[in-house]
Protein backbone atom coordinates (compact mmCIF):
# COMPACT_ATOMS: atom_id res chain seq x y z
CA UNK A 1 0.00 0.00 0.00
CA UNK A 2 1.21 3.47 -0.86
CA UNK A 3 0.20 5.28 2.16
CA UNK A 4 0.76 9.25 2.66
CA UNK A 5 0.44 10.90 6.37
CA UNK A 6 -1.55 14.09 5.42
CA UNK A 7 -2.54 16.74 7.71
CA UNK A 8 -4.95 19.69 7.32
CA UNK A 9 -5.21 23.03 10.47
CA UNK A 10 -8.03 24.95 11.52
CA UNK A 11 -7.40 27.90 13.41
CA UNK A 12 -8.80 30.93 14.86
CA UNK A 13 -7.87 34.51 14.22
CA UNK A 14 -4.96 35.66 17.44
CA UNK A 15 -5.45 39.22 16.60
CA UNK A 16 -2.14 39.78 15.28
CA UNK A 17 -0.62 38.32 12.19
CA UNK A 18 3.41 37.16 13.92
CA UNK A 19 1.05 35.19 16.65
CA UNK A 20 -0.85 33.63 13.83
CA UNK A 21 2.47 32.42 11.67
CA UNK A 22 3.87 31.07 14.69
CA UNK A 23 0.62 29.08 15.84
CA UNK A 24 1.15 27.62 12.23
CA UNK A 25 4.83 26.70 13.16
CA UNK A 26 4.07 24.94 15.95
CA UNK A 27 1.31 23.15 13.81
CA UNK A 28 4.31 22.04 11.05
CA UNK A 29 6.28 20.40 14.23
CA UNK A 30 3.26 18.83 15.91
CA UNK A 31 2.43 17.57 12.73
CA UNK A 32 5.93 16.46 12.20
CA UNK A 33 6.06 14.77 15.42
CA UNK A 34 3.33 12.54 14.39
CA UNK A 35 5.13 11.46 11.05
CA UNK A 36 3.13 13.72 8.61
CA UNK A 37 4.72 14.61 5.37
CA UNK A 38 2.29 16.53 3.62
CA UNK A 39 0.20 19.20 5.70
CA UNK A 40 -1.97 22.31 4.60
CA UNK A 41 -3.34 25.24 6.24
CA UNK A 42 -6.55 27.35 5.93
CA UNK A 43 -7.04 30.20 2.99
CA UNK A 44 -4.91 33.63 4.06
CA UNK A 45 -3.66 31.71 7.41
CA UNK A 46 -1.33 34.66 8.46
CA UNK A 47 -4.32 37.21 8.32
CA UNK A 48 -8.00 37.93 9.23
CA UNK A 49 -10.56 37.19 6.84
CA UNK A 50 -10.82 40.93 5.68
CA UNK A 51 -13.13 39.75 2.67
CA UNK A 52 -16.67 41.25 4.99
CA UNK A 53 -15.13 44.97 4.47
CA UNK A 54 -13.77 46.80 1.78
CA UNK A 55 -10.89 48.80 3.45
CA UNK A 56 -7.65 49.19 2.45
CA UNK A 57 -5.41 48.92 5.60
CA UNK A 58 -6.03 45.28 5.08
CA UNK A 59 -3.66 45.61 1.25
CA UNK A 60 -1.00 46.00 4.18
CA UNK A 61 -0.91 42.19 4.91
CA UNK A 62 0.13 41.42 1.58
CA UNK A 63 3.81 39.55 0.79
CA UNK A 64 5.75 38.26 -2.26
CA UNK A 65 5.86 34.81 -3.34
CA UNK A 66 9.65 34.88 -2.70
CA UNK A 67 10.00 36.65 0.13
CA UNK A 68 10.47 36.14 4.65
CA UNK A 69 6.68 34.57 4.74
CA UNK A 70 7.18 32.01 2.62
CA UNK A 71 11.14 31.51 3.60
CA UNK A 72 10.23 30.52 7.08
CA UNK A 73 8.06 27.99 6.04
CA UNK A 74 10.84 26.31 3.21
CA UNK A 75 12.89 26.04 6.47
CA UNK A 76 10.48 24.11 8.24
CA UNK A 77 9.60 22.13 5.11
CA UNK A 78 12.98 21.42 4.76
CA UNK A 79 13.68 21.17 8.04
CA UNK A 80 11.16 17.95 8.71
CA UNK A 81 10.95 16.58 5.18
CA UNK A 82 7.32 18.11 4.99
CA UNK A 83 5.50 19.07 1.95
CA UNK A 84 3.63 22.39 3.11
CA UNK A 85 0.76 24.15 0.99
CA UNK A 86 1.02 27.69 2.38
CA UNK A 87 -1.96 30.33 1.56
CA UNK A 88 -1.36 33.88 1.24
CA UNK A 89 -2.18 36.81 0.46
CA UNK A 90 -0.25 37.69 -2.15
CA UNK A 91 1.77 40.78 -3.90
CA UNK A 92 3.08 40.31 -7.64
CA UNK A 93 3.60 43.45 -8.34
CA UNK A 94 2.83 46.97 -6.65
CA UNK A 95 -1.07 47.00 -6.60
CA UNK A 96 -1.47 43.44 -7.87
CA UNK A 97 -2.61 40.88 -5.64
CA UNK A 98 -3.62 37.22 -5.52
CA UNK A 99 -5.14 35.13 -3.23
CA UNK A 100 -3.04 32.54 -3.56
CA UNK A 101 -1.64 28.90 -1.97
CA UNK A 102 2.40 28.39 -2.21
CA UNK A 103 3.63 25.03 -2.65
CA UNK A 104 6.47 24.14 -0.99
CA UNK A 105 8.16 20.37 -1.23
CA UNK A 106 10.08 18.39 1.13
CA UNK A 107 13.31 19.67 0.32
CA UNK A 108 12.32 22.97 0.75
CA UNK A 109 12.01 24.16 -2.78
CA UNK A 110 9.17 26.15 -3.66
CA UNK A 111 7.29 23.75 -6.33
CA UNK A 112 5.14 26.25 -7.55
CA UNK A 113 1.94 28.29 -6.96
CA UNK A 114 -1.46 28.25 -7.35
CA UNK A 115 -4.02 31.53 -7.96
CA UNK A 116 -7.54 31.73 -6.74
CA UNK A 117 -9.32 31.79 -9.95
CA UNK A 118 -12.70 32.58 -8.87
CA UNK A 119 -12.92 35.30 -7.01
CA UNK A 120 -16.17 36.22 -5.55
CA UNK A 121 -17.96 40.03 -4.72
CA UNK A 122 -20.94 38.44 -2.76
CA UNK A 123 -22.32 39.76 0.53
CA UNK A 124 -19.57 38.96 3.33
CA UNK A 125 -17.58 38.36 0.51
CA UNK A 126 -16.26 41.57 -1.00
CA UNK A 127 -13.02 39.95 -2.37
CA UNK A 128 -12.89 41.59 -6.08
CA UNK A 129 -11.97 44.91 -3.61
CA UNK A 130 -8.38 42.49 -2.61
CA UNK A 131 -7.67 40.29 -5.51
CA UNK A 132 -7.64 39.90 -9.21
CA UNK A 133 -8.31 36.23 -10.92
CA UNK A 134 -6.40 33.85 -10.88
CA UNK A 135 -3.96 34.03 -13.65
CA UNK A 136 -1.91 30.10 -13.71
CA UNK A 137 -4.68 27.79 -14.62
CA UNK A 138 -4.81 24.81 -12.77
CA UNK A 139 -1.13 23.47 -11.82
CA UNK A 140 -0.58 20.07 -10.35
CA UNK A 141 2.60 20.29 -8.83
CA UNK A 142 5.15 16.94 -8.61
CA UNK A 143 6.57 16.43 -5.01
CA UNK A 144 7.72 14.18 -2.76
CA UNK A 145 4.33 12.67 -1.59
CA UNK A 146 2.76 12.69 -4.90
CA UNK A 147 0.73 15.21 -7.21
CA UNK A 148 -0.75 17.92 -5.88
CA UNK A 149 -3.09 19.99 -6.50
CA UNK A 150 -5.02 23.33 -5.22
CA UNK A 151 -8.34 24.72 -4.88
CA UNK A 152 -9.51 27.61 -3.06
CA UNK A 153 -12.23 28.16 -0.88
CA UNK A 154 -14.98 29.56 -3.26
CA UNK A 155 -13.24 27.43 -6.26
CA UNK A 156 -14.74 24.39 -4.75
CA UNK A 157 -18.23 25.84 -6.13
CA UNK A 158 -17.38 25.39 -9.92
CA UNK A 159 -16.51 21.85 -10.90
CA UNK A 160 -14.64 22.37 -13.83
CA UNK A 161 -11.64 23.53 -12.23
CA UNK A 162 -11.55 20.41 -10.16
CA UNK A 163 -12.10 18.19 -13.85
CA UNK A 164 -8.85 20.12 -14.80
CA UNK A 165 -6.64 18.99 -11.66
CA UNK A 166 -7.88 15.45 -12.00
CA UNK A 167 -7.20 15.18 -15.98
CA UNK A 168 -3.60 16.84 -15.34
CA UNK A 169 -3.05 13.51 -12.93
CA UNK A 170 -3.85 15.47 -9.04
CA UNK A 171 -3.96 12.70 -6.29
CA UNK A 172 -4.43 14.93 -3.57
CA UNK A 173 -6.44 18.40 -3.95
CA UNK A 174 -6.75 20.72 -1.00
CA UNK A 175 -9.56 23.00 -0.38
CA UNK A 176 -8.24 25.85 1.97
CA UNK A 177 -11.30 28.11 2.91
CA UNK A 178 -12.47 30.96 4.86
CA UNK A 179 -16.40 29.79 4.71
CA UNK A 180 -19.12 31.07 7.11
CA UNK A 181 -22.18 29.12 7.90
CA UNK A 182 -24.99 30.11 5.15
CA UNK A 183 -25.91 28.21 1.91
CA UNK A 184 -22.07 27.09 1.48
CA UNK A 185 -22.83 24.83 4.87
CA UNK A 186 -24.75 21.94 3.28
CA UNK A 187 -22.42 22.57 -0.14
CA UNK A 188 -19.12 22.40 2.44
CA UNK A 189 -20.58 18.20 2.97
CA UNK A 190 -21.61 18.21 -0.31
CA UNK A 191 -19.17 18.91 -2.87
CA UNK A 192 -15.45 18.05 -2.14
CA UNK A 193 -16.79 14.23 -1.72
CA UNK A 194 -18.81 14.62 -5.78
CA UNK A 195 -15.06 16.13 -6.80
CA UNK A 196 -13.33 13.12 -5.21
CA UNK A 197 -15.68 10.93 -6.75
CA UNK A 198 -15.97 12.52 -10.69
CA UNK A 199 -12.50 13.02 -10.48
CA UNK A 200 -10.46 10.01 -8.27
CA UNK A 201 -8.49 12.02 -6.63
CA UNK A 202 -8.28 12.81 -2.55
CA UNK A 203 -9.70 15.78 -0.94
CA UNK A 204 -8.23 17.52 1.80
CA UNK A 205 -10.54 20.46 2.97
CA UNK A 206 -9.77 22.82 5.94
CA UNK A 207 -11.93 25.74 7.15
CA UNK A 208 -11.26 28.37 9.35
CA UNK A 209 -12.75 28.62 12.85
CA UNK A 210 -13.96 31.09 15.73
CA UNK A 211 -15.61 34.65 14.82
CA UNK A 212 -13.33 37.23 14.51
CA UNK A 213 -15.05 39.89 16.34
CA UNK A 214 -12.62 41.64 18.01
CA UNK A 215 -11.47 42.63 14.44
CA UNK A 216 -14.81 42.80 12.61
CA UNK A 217 -17.28 43.87 15.16
CA UNK A 218 -21.08 42.43 14.96
CA UNK A 219 -20.52 41.69 11.32
CA UNK A 220 -17.49 39.12 11.51
CA UNK A 221 -19.04 35.88 10.24
CA UNK A 222 -18.48 32.84 12.33
CA UNK A 223 -15.85 30.31 10.68
CA UNK A 224 -17.39 26.56 11.33
CA UNK A 225 -14.16 24.41 11.16
CA UNK A 226 -15.43 21.27 9.88
CA UNK A 227 -12.19 20.25 8.13
CA UNK A 228 -11.70 17.21 6.80
CA UNK A 229 -9.95 14.23 3.92
CA UNK A 230 -12.18 12.43 1.49
CA UNK A 231 -10.72 9.76 -0.79
CA UNK A 232 -11.95 8.84 -4.25
CA UNK A 233 -14.84 7.24 -3.72
CA UNK A 234 -16.43 10.05 -1.71
CA UNK A 235 -15.79 8.48 1.80
CA UNK A 236 -14.56 10.53 4.45
CA UNK A 237 -10.77 9.12 6.12
CA UNK A 238 -11.52 9.60 9.71
CA UNK A 239 -13.74 11.95 11.44
CA UNK A 240 -14.56 15.78 10.65
CA UNK A 241 -13.11 18.34 12.87
CA UNK A 242 -14.86 20.30 14.99
CA UNK A 243 -15.25 24.15 15.47
CA UNK A 244 -11.91 24.73 17.43
CA UNK A 245 -8.64 25.31 16.64
CA UNK A 246 -7.12 21.60 15.15
CA UNK A 247 -4.57 19.69 13.64
CA UNK A 248 -6.26 16.79 11.54
CA UNK A 249 -4.18 13.45 10.48
CA UNK A 250 -4.90 10.84 8.18
CA UNK A 251 -3.47 8.33 6.32
CA UNK A 252 -4.09 8.53 2.30
CA UNK A 253 -3.93 5.45 0.68
CA UNK A 254 -2.72 6.34 -2.62
CA UNK A 255 -3.20 2.75 -3.83
CA UNK A 256 -7.26 3.16 -3.83
CA UNK A 257 -7.11 6.01 -6.97
CA UNK A 258 -5.98 3.72 -9.15
CA UNK A 259 -8.51 0.84 -8.22
CA UNK A 260 -11.35 3.94 -8.38
CA UNK A 261 -10.08 5.45 -11.80
CA UNK A 262 -9.95 1.25 -13.15
CA UNK A 263 -13.47 0.60 -11.54
CA UNK A 264 -15.18 3.61 -12.87
CA UNK A 265 -12.98 5.11 -16.12
CA UNK A 266 -14.69 7.98 -15.79
CA UNK A 267 -11.88 9.67 -17.77
CA UNK A 268 -12.21 7.63 -20.78
CA UNK A 269 -15.91 7.74 -21.24
CA UNK A 270 -15.39 11.51 -21.36
CA UNK A 271 -17.04 13.21 -24.33
CA UNK A 272 -15.25 16.52 -25.10
CA UNK A 273 -16.33 16.94 -28.29
CA UNK A 274 -19.66 17.40 -27.15
CA UNK A 275 -18.87 19.90 -24.38
CA UNK A 276 -18.29 22.83 -26.61
CA UNK A 277 -21.15 24.87 -24.54
CA UNK A 278 -19.09 24.75 -21.54
CA UNK A 279 -16.87 27.54 -23.12
CA UNK A 280 -20.00 29.66 -24.04
CA UNK A 281 -20.09 32.89 -21.56
CA UNK A 282 -23.79 32.33 -20.26
CA UNK A 283 -26.17 30.19 -19.28
CA UNK A 284 -28.25 28.95 -22.03
CA UNK A 285 -31.89 27.17 -22.39
CA UNK A 286 -33.15 24.75 -24.33
CA UNK A 287 -35.81 25.40 -27.12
Amino acid sequence: MTSVRAALTQAAWTGDEESMIAKHEDFVRQAAARGTRVICFQELFHCPYFGTVEDERYFAYAHPVRGPLTERFQALAAEHGMVVVLPVYEEAAPGVRFNTAVVIDADGRVAGTYRKQHVPQLWQGWERFYFRDGDLGYPVFDTAVGRIGVYICYDRHFPEGWRALGLAGAEIVFNPSATNPSLSRRLWDLEQPTAAVANGFFVGACNRVGREDTEFGPDAPTFYGSSYFVDPQGNQVGATAGDGDELIVRDLDLDLIGRMRASWRFFEHRRPESYGVLSESGPTSAV
